[in-house]
């Protein structure tokens, strides 16, 4: 009986606490009262009401003054043919990546045009990626459930999306092949739901390691069970996109469609002799971020795609510095894979990001005064969409005007390329991957630094898609 009137007395003091703190911290009469009178209802209140009620307010937002003398053409540009489209699903890293070869192999060989099969090495980068989150598992199995590295592990077993490292670390290991030797198959170009089973099916093992490893299980033991997990992701992937080839025949035409040459190939030959850079060291991450201090090596810690494979490590540098190095690559007819906050001030009807496009102020009648600073550290952006930087439009005196990329969605305005102004690149611009030989010997002294490393929950760090 005392129990009980001591449970029933701490939760009525419990609900005292609770009480007050809604008396002090919530709205109370008097201040409703004074929010309610600061609303005046003008009749450009009510007219704006009236539009935004009916009417999507991105449409009431658009800045018509903005849309005229729109110019298209650029001073420097790499060529590209035909546009790729990554459909329904996450892998724009995927697409991109394979963009940047695509345009070397194109003219290196005089191809009317090429396609990588992106279903091919998607295939490999979801067994890897399963792979990492059930050794991940077996890593921390000594570590409580609610270990922050435990459950950032169970949240995020897998994903369709991913970065420039996994492009490196999966097609030096795997190899790629022409679009016709494994075809797209309705899951790859739509990759929800296979994620979603692929999803739950990893969680369960991950629980089934966890019990085993407390239950004693020896570490080879876990490493048995883990091996016979991936041989049912393997199934479940087989069963969606298909098994991957390990050898191919492959007949290489000029621009003018006829035959050049026509050999056997696996996926690793196919690689040396059409890609052949070393993905690895011939390349260096950039990345635009206000909120760290620059000139300074960072490394985000189990981000990869592969557990043996490598993490993603970038130099961080003021975005006019990144600027030079993207003119210079595009000046050498070399595009670039770039990543950025691609929903912000899109407007898709023309395929132009312009930070001008909306005019949300006037609409709503309030400032929306955040920089590039403070949005990352609010999560109001972060890159979310990888494409090929391939154009820049420079003035009399070098400087740049816009800028344009090849995107993977397929045909749309500017036959599937998007435009955006400097002042955009500037806001938006997060990630370029380029060639070691156009960064300068300042950023190649950074390479050299001991990274500060990261953890993989950090919020700029999301994976693109």
């Amino acid at each position: 009986m005392k129990k009980n009137i001591f449970i029933l007395c701490a939760g009525l003091l419990m609900a005292f606490q609770i009480s007050g703190q809604d008396r002090n911290g919530g709205i109370s009469p008097e201040m409703l009262r004074q929010i309610k009178q600061s609303y005046k209802g003008t009749p450009t209140d009510r007219a704006i009401q009236n539009a935004i009620t009916h009417n999507d307010i991105d449409k009431l937002a658009m800045n018509y003054q903005n849309r005229n003398h729109f110019d298209a053409c650029f001073s420097h540009k790499v060529n590209s043919r035909g546009i790729t489209n990554q459909k329904s699903s996450g892998r724009c890293w995927l697409f991109t990546g394979l963009n940047v070869f695509r345009s070397q192999i194109i003219a290196r060989h005089n191809l009317k045009d090429f396609q990588f099969s992106h279903s091919y090495p998607f295939f490999w980068d979801q067994l890897e990626k399963s792979n990492l989150f059930l050794q991940g598992i077996i890593d921390t199995r000594e570590k409580p459930a609610d270990d922050k590295m435990v459950e950032w592990l169970f949240k995020n077993p897998l994903s369709d999306g991913g970065q420039f490292t996994g492009v490196a670390d999966i097609i030096t290991r795997y190899g790629v092949v022409p679009a016709d030797v494994m075809v797209e198959t309705f899951s790859s170009d739509n990759t929800r739901q296979m994620t979603n089973l692929l999803k739950l099916k990893l969680k369960e093992f991950g629980l089934s390691l966890r019990e085993a490893a407390a239950g004693g299980t020896t570490a080879a033991g876990l490493q048995k069970q883990k091996t016979d997990m991936l041989a049912v992701i393997y199934r479940m992937l087989v069963l969606t996109l298909g098994e991957p080839p390990a050898e191919f025949t492959w007949t290489l035409k000029d621009a003018r469609g006829n035959p050049v040459s026509t050999k056997e190939y696996t996926p690793l030959s196919f690689y040396r002799e059409f890609i052949g850079a070393d993905l690895k060291n011939d390349y260096v991450m950039i990345m635009n971020d206000p909120t760290r201090e620059y000139g300074q090596l960072y490394e985000i810690d189990f981000d990869r795609h592969a557990y043996d494979g490598e993490n993603w490590t970038y130099v961080n540098l003021p975005v006019e510095e990144i600027k030079k190095i993207a003119i210079h690559s595009i000046k050498d007819s070399t595009m670039m894979y770039f990543s950025c906050d691609v929903g912000k001030f899109f407007d898709r009807e023309r395929g132009l990001l312009d930070v001008n496009h909306y005019d949300y102020e006037s609409l709503m009648g309030t400032s929306f005064g955040m920089d590039k600073k403070q949005r990352i550290r609010t999560f109001s952006s972060s890159s979310s969409h990888a494409m090929t930087l391939m154009a820049v439009d420079l003035d009399e005196n070098g400087k740049p005007k816009k800028w344009m990329v090849e995107n993977s969605w397929g045909p749309g305005a500017n036959d599937g390329h998007l435009i955006m102004t400097d002042e955009w690149f500037n806001e938006y611009m997060f990630r370029l991957v380029v060639e070691k030989q156009y960064i300068t010997d300042e950023v190649k002294a950074v390479l050299k630094q001991k990274p500060v490393r990261l953890p993989a929950w950090d919020p700029m760090f999301a994976e693109e898609e």
